[in-house]
């Protein structure tokens, strides 16, 4: 006998691109939001040939067929909080926008994907003009690192005294908070800065650099957990910085590991182990 469901899931959706190798993108968006207490749903926006070392091929899914996905799950199930993280072209940057505003999507945590760990180029030039006129100007948060708030800014931010402007900056491309990760400053510390845009106040979150190869999908895993925050009912600053106690577990977890014979992926199920072995 049926009865009325009582419970219901916090709903994330992801839209960025698979990887094969499973250690970023799609595969590590729906590894984290589970790990983090969500029911995730995807929207695949590209295929990668993709692996520990580097992506040999990338396919993008047709504009109609990405249109479609995001139809079928927001008509239906809908969603408490979107990540956003590959979108190859102007294109397909417009269509989603579009879907967002269609459906009235909210709590909109856009990771501007646009270089893989190994170095390669994962948007077009193109593209990125789209998404600071189209998506940032929708984003409750924008999580960029270091190379990707200067191809935002058209200039290098490359120390910690930089970032806080570089913040503020990118804060009036539209976006209501922005998260700039520090994994690419030199040295020991790896602190990412939180600005909260409303009230103006800059966050810095310390972090002791974690020495390993196995740090493949890290801006990925920390987007989507951001997500799973925001979808459980938590403000910006607080889900920031779960998702940043997460993230920096699930690189020490990994850490230990061997897979590949590059970057390998961080450990999304860490929290887990108890029961994987």
């Amino acid at each position: 006998m049926l009865t009325d469901a009582k419970k219901k899931y916090y709903r994330v959706l992801t839209i960025a691109g698979s990887d094969s190798g499973g250690g970023a993108g799609i595969q590590a968006d729906l590894k984290t939001i589970a790990a983090n207490g969500c029911y995730g749903m995807s929207v695949i926006t590209a295929l990668t040939a993709q692996n520990t070392v580097g992506v040999s091929g990338i396919h993008g899914v047709p504009i109609d067929f990405v249109r479609l996905q995001m139809e079928a799950v927001l008509s239906d199930i809908g969603t408490d909080a979107v990540k956003i993280g590959m979108l190859f072209s102007p294109e397909l940057i417009a269509t989603v926008a579009e879907q967002l505003q269609r459906f009235h999507v909210e709590n909109i945590i856009l990771d501007p994907v646009m270089i893989a760990q190994s170095g390669d180029k994962l948007l077009q030039d193109e593209a990125i003009d789209a998404l600071k006129s189209r998506l940032i100007p929708m984003a409750e948060l924008i999580t960029p690192n270091l190379p990707e708030a200067s191809v935002l800014l058209d200039r290098e931010i490359t120390t910690l005294d930089m970032v806080a402007g570089a913040a503020r900056e990118l804060c009036r491309l539209g976006c209501t908070n922005v998260l700039i990760k520090g994994g690419h400053l030199e040295g020991e510390v790896s602190d990412d800065c939180l600005y909260l845009g409303k009230a103006d106040e800059m966050i810095f979150l310390p972090a002791v650099r974690i020495e390993t190869r196995n740090n493949h999908g890290t801006g990925c895993t920390l987007s989507s957990a951001i997500a799973s925050g925001i979808a459980k009912g938590h403000d910006v600053a607080k889900a920031v910085r779960l998702a940043k106690e997460y993230i920096t577990g699930a690189i020490a977890a990994g850490a230990g590991y061997s897979i590949g014979n590059g970057h390998g992926p961080v450990h999304h199920c860490y929290t887990f182990e108890h029961i994987l072995h």
